[in-house]
C-alpha cells in the first residue's frame, strides 16, 4: 500500500524541479495527480513519468497567477478523479532581481503576482473541496530566503516570507476543518530556476551548492518531495501552521550565495522567468 492511496493531489510548476519530483514521488505512492504548469512539454513529460511510476496523471496548462487557472486546475481534478485531498502550491521563479532602488514596479508587482498570490489562489479554490471531504492538506514552497537575509532576491524573500505567515494565518482559519495548511523552506536545491542561470548549467551548479551548508552536498528535488509526502499523507495529521525547513543546515549558518560558496547564478537583465523560459 501506498501512502497516499486513494488521495488527489494538484501540484503546480509540476512540469520540472521540485514540483516535478514531487509528483512523481506522489504518484508512486498511490496519488492522482494534477500537473498544473505553463510548460506544455514538460507538464506531459511529467505526466508520463508519474504513470511510469505507478500512478496515474493529467496535465492542465495553467498560469498559477489567474485566478480562472487555478480554480480550472482545481476543478480538472475534482471532474477527473472525483475530489481533492492535496494542494500543493510550488510554482515560481526568481522573479526581480538586482537593486531595490532599480526594480521595477511592474517586475515587482509580476514576482509577487506568481510567488505569492498563487499561493492565495491555490488555498482560496482547495478549501471548498476539502471541506467536503472533511479536511486535507494544503502545501506551499516557502524559502529560506523567507527567514534569512542574503538567500534571495528582494521580491523573491518578500514573498516567500509571506507565504510563510499566510500559511500560519489559514492554517488558524481552517484546523476546525481538519484541513492542515503548511509549507516548505528549501534551502539550495539543484533544479532548473537556480541551475540555468549558472555558467556551465547543473553540474557547476552541484559543486557550488554543496559549499553553502552543513551537510556537503546540493539539494534535490527528492529531498523536498520526502518532506511534502509526510505532509501529504496521514502521517502529518495533526501538523498544521509550520514552515519546515529542508536545506541541509543552510539556515543554521550556512553561507550565502556570492560569498563563500563559489560561483552565484548570473541572472542578465533584471528579472528571472520561469526556467522554461531561456
Amino acid at each position: 500500500m501506498g501512502r497516499l492511496d486513494g488521495k488527489v493531489a494538484v501540484i503546480t510548476g509540476a512540469a520540472s524541479g521540485i514540483g516535478r519530483g514531487t509528483a512523481i514521488r506522489f504518484a508512486g505512492e498511490g496519488a492522482a495527480v494534477v500537473i498544473a504548469d505553463l510548460n506544455v512539454e514538460g507538464g506531459e513529460a511529467a505526466v508520463r513519468d508519474c504513470k511510469e511510476n505507478g500512478g496515474r496523471a493529467v496535465f492542465q496548462k495553467t498560469d498559477v497567477s489567474a485566478e480562472a487557472d487555478v480554480k480550472a486546475a482545481v476543478a480538472r481534478a475534482v471532474k477527473e478523479f472525483g475530489r481533492l485531498d492535496i494542494m500543493y502550491n510550488n510554482a515560481g521563479l526568481g522573479g526581480a532581481v538586482g537593486p531595490i532602488d532599480e526594480t521595477t514596479v511592474e517586475n515587482w508587482d509580476k514576482s509577487l503576482a506568481i510567488l505569492l498570490r498563487s499561493v492565495f489562489l491555490g488555498m482560496k479554490f482547495a478549501i471548498p473541496e476539502m471541506r467536503k471531504l472533511g479536511g486535507g492538506s494544503i502545501i506551499s514552497t516557502a524559502s529560506v530566503a523567507g527567514l534569512r537575509g542574503g538567500a534571495g532576491p528582494h521580491a523573491y524573500s518578500a514573498a516567500k516570507a509571506a507565504v510563510i505567515n499566510l500559511t500560519r494565518s489559514v492554517a488558524l482559519e481552517v484546523g476546525k476543518d481538519r484541513i492542515r495548511v503548511n509549507c516548505i523552506c528549501p534551502g539550495g536545491v539543484n533544479t532548473p530556476l537556480i541551475n540555468t542561470h549558472v555558467p556551465g548549467g547543473e553540474p557547476v551548479a552541484e559543486q557550488f551548492l554543496a559549499l553553502i551548508q552543513p551537510i556537503p552536498r546540493a539539494g534535490h528535488p527528492q529531498d523536498i518531495a520526502a518532506m511534502a509526502l509526510f505532509l501529504a499523507s496521514d502521517d502529518s495529521e495533526w501538523v498544521t501552521g509550520t514552515a519546515m525547513v529542508v536545506d541541509g543546515g543552510l539556515t543554521a549558518g550556512g553561507a550565502v550565495f556570492g560569498q563563500d560558496s563559489g560561483p552565484a547564478p548570473v541572472i542578465p537583465g533584471n528579472f528571472a522567468g520561469p526556467s522554461f523560459e531561456k
